[in-house]
């Protein structure tokens, strides 16, 4: 709630409050939301590395509370915002100071930082708590990422309309404070549960053992694989038991890195490596083709907070009396992703399980694609709603002046609603399956992987927009992306997008066709104690046949 709290009204706030023009507002927007969504990789890695995910989540929420607190105050104080301007053209406005600019900003990066240390690690905390070796608990965790999706989802839908409704109508004192107050009140309940979580301690840095894995493949580069996987260096099976870890064994997939553990009688960990260490690196390394295909459809959902909202300020907003505030129609995404996230549960799953017999009713990047194909349909349906809405401001000759369109806000509705409708299948089936397909020692960064995308969609939209925007102003021409929306051409830039979406599926479509899942930590836990009982039989004989 918090962070959507913010996120869901700020380029009104930089427009209306600190004056900042359409493309240097939706910029900063898309910037500040790239870091939020980028920070969770140097969360993972404290988490997994040093703290363990438990210390990594309560020091980082301590941050975020600082940090949406000193926001409070910059919204709040009348030194630290420039004085109101009621001009139609914002660049006749004061601008806001270097102080000013320096304390918003300030906070925001701030409160970026505890982020990038709660989001990686409590959905992941979350996961932790379900058995993979008890039935029961197994089964629940399957539907574990739907809920945890709803709940997160639910108090989006309340930052987007009673928090926005509160922000536009009431105040930005109160609008920042609830949710800093929430906040608060949550990391509470949190601390409270402590003596019942199941605590994993930290595995040692992620980075660093994938980079030893790919530093000694590299430098025995001209050794030859043996043609036995057993013949390559493995540690033994009681050390993983006592450690409580996990052996893979060896995949013929990216054979290059099986080179680091090939035995030449160095014991250097720079220059051999464990079967495990290297297919830890594997599964890392086979998700990177999966992340880069999900960084256009995350360029998309950028748009929801930033154009989008724009789009809503120029259209009729009213329902008799009541004035909706143009963010609140984020709430429609909510809700329909809660909608959806409930009804694939309950019953697209159980209808898919019987035909699939996949327990997940159709694999996870089944699930994504299905979201890729959405994101699609997304942009052609705002194009062709940009494309309507320009031509009421031009037979109402409200193209120059930007005034208020006598034409409805909820004509946006469609691209908002099928915007949750993606985010049930893409969003929640990629942060499952950047956890599931993670190493049991890695699950932090795997995690960090899905907001990593979110991150550099963020920075692809604001790229994409500046570089639209110079581009399309040049020799002469009046550009695509203008302060006056009505003057603008959203229309062709939705459309850029639509194609830009169609190209990515098929990139994806590509990559999903190499990828093999990795096996089930379950199976290879018990096949691991099978092998130790049969070792230990084995050992018991040979000492019975001596005496």
């Amino acid at each position: 709630m918090a962070y959507y709290g913010i996120s869901s009204n700020l380029v009104l706030y930089l427009t209306g409050k600190l004056h900042q023009g359409t493309v240097k507002s939706a910029n900063n927007v898309t910037n500040w939301v790239g870091t939020i969504w980028m920070t969770p990789i140097l969360g993972a890695y404290v988490a997994d590395a040093h703290l363990g995910r438990y210390w990594t989540f309560v020091i980082a929420s301590l941050i975020y509370i600082s940090g949406m607190s000193l926001l409070t105050l910059s919204v709040s104080l009348p030194g630290l915002k420039p004085p109101t301007c009621h001009q139609a053209n914002i660049d006749d406005c004061k601008e806001a100071s270097t102080l000013q600019l320096a304390v918003f900003f300030g906070a925001l990066y701030t409160l970026a930082i505890g982020t990038g240390g709660t989001k990686p690690n409590i959905s992941t905390i979350g996961a932790d708590q379900f058995d993979e070796f008890h039935p029961k608990e197994k089964a629940y965790k399957l539907s574990f990422f739907n809920w945890w999706m709803f709940s997160i989802f639910f108090g989006t839908l309340f930052a987007n309309t009673v928090l926005v409704y509160i922000q536009d109508n009431v105040g930005w004192t109160l609008g920042y404070g609830l949710p800093t107050a929430g906040l608060v009140i949550s990391v509470l309940i949190f601390l409270a549960g402590t003596p019942f979580y199941r605590h994993k301690v930290p595995a040692g840095s992620p980075f660093t053992r994938m980079a030893m894995v790919i530093i000694a493949a590299i430098r025995k580069w001209n050794v030859s694989l043996p043609n036995d996987p057993k013949e390559l260096y493995e540690l033994d099976l009681e050390e993983y038991a006592t450690k409580g870890k996990f052996r893979i064994d060896s995949t013929p997939t990216l054979r290059f890195l099986n080179k680091a553990a090939v035995k030449t009688g160095s014991i250097d960990p720079w220059m051999l490596c464990s079967v495990t260490q290297v297919e830890e690196t594997k599964q890392m390394l086979r998700m990177i083709p999966i992340l880069i295909a999900t960084f256009v459809p995350s360029t998309m959902i950028a748009q929801i907070n930033t154009l989008f909202v724009k789009q809503g300020t120029t259209l009729d907003r009213h329902i008799g009396s009541f004035k909706i505030p143009p963010a609140s129609l984020a709430g429609f995404v909510t809700i329909s992703m809660l909608v959806c996230v409930v009804l694939y549960d309950r019953f697209f799953v159980p209808i898919m399980q019987k035909w699939t017999k996949n327990p997940r009713g159709i694999t996870l990047l089944q699930r994504m694609g299905i979201g890729l194909v959405f994101h699609i349909i997304i942009m052609v349906i705002a194009s062709i709603t940009e494309r309507h809405r320009l031509s009421v401001a031009r037979e109402h000759g409200l193209v120059e002046n930007g005034g208020q369109l006598p034409l409805t806000i909820f004509i946006l509705l469609p691209q908002f609603v099928l915007m949750g409708t993606a985010d049930a299948f893409l969003e929640v089936a990629k942060l499952e399956f950047f956890y599931d397909q993670s190493p049991e020692s890695m699950k932090s960064l795997g995690t960090s992987y899905s907001t990593t995308s979110l991150g550099i969609g963020n920075f692809l939209s604001s790229f994409l927009l500046s570089t639209v925007s110079h581009i399309t102003r040049k020799h002469g021409h009046q550009g695509w992306i203008l302060n006056n929306l009505s003057k603008s051409h959203l229309d062709y830039y939705y459309a850029f997008f639509a194609i830009l979406n169609f190209l990515n599926f098929i990139f994806f479509l590509v990559v999903i066709k190499f990828y093999v899942y990795k096996a089930e930590v379950s199976d290879s836990m018990h096949v691991l104690i099978e092998e130790l009982k049969l070792m230990r039989l084995k050992t018991s004989n040979r000492e019975e046949s001596r005496e």
